[in-house]
């Protein structure tokens, strides 16, 4: 596909320029997690694990902290994309979310968030359109916030306690040896579907991940 580069000259329109500024739109990535050392490893906080291996992959840092997060501005593929860390622990997550797009206009058809999913086996990856919340604290708070279930996600698999251990225990923990390489895999995929989402459509996405 080829496209007609815009002539640079002092007679282009001043409407067209405004128009031009306001179709650049802003994308959203945001891993869902718990703040702190403490929770660092943690099954729970694998949606923090998806961002910083974006953040790696592309030398950024979370360098703004307001609304209760900790944020990216950064570019790619011609996309304005944020990347977000919630830093309000896992329940309030929404509280964080919510000002943060009001703040930069950012439509939920451009929002993903990544996070937490027990009922996946450890690493595998699923993405939607939109759903409910599972009962993940986190997406029910950001449900709660937004006012609405209209938002993107990608899950990824921690899988399901073993024996009698609780469930609070089960994602608050890290993974266990064994588990650690399908945990990475799904960490590295989550990361090439993101990357992905900002080039392409998000249905044909899922179309290549949810496999």
């Amino acid at each position: 596909m080829f496209f007609t580069p815009i002539r640079r000259d002092c007679s282009i329109d001043t409407s067209l320029q405004i128009t031009l500024k306001r179709k650049k739109k802003m994308k959203c990535i945001i891993g869902l997690g718990n703040p702190g050392r403490k929770y660092k490893k943690t099954r729970h906080n694998i949606g923090f694990m998806v961002i910083e291996e974006l953040l790696k992959r592309h030398q950024w840092k979370l360098n703004h902290t307001k609304f209760g997060g900790k944020y990216a501005l950064e570019h790619m593929n011609q996309e304005k994309i944020v990347l977000l860390q919630p830093q309000t622990f896992m329940n309030l997550s929404g509280e964080a979310i919510k000002p943060l797009l009001e703040f930069y206009k950012i439509d939920l058809k451009d929002v993903l968030v990544v996070y937490d999913d027990l009922d996946l086996p450890t690493g595998k990856i699923r993405l939607r359109e939109k759903g409910g919340h599972g009962g993940h604290n986190g997406i029910r708070s950001t449900i709660d916030q937004l006012g609405t279930k209209e938002f993107k996600r990608l899950r990824i698999g921690v899988g399901r306690p073993v024996g009698h251990t609780p469930v609070v225990d089960h994602v608050l923990g890290p993974f266990a040896k064994g588990e650690q390489a399908e945990a990475d895999l799904g960490i590295q995929r989550s990361a090439d579907a993101c990357e992905a989402w900002l080039d392409h459509p998000f249905v044909d996405v899922m179309n290549e991940f949810n496999q």
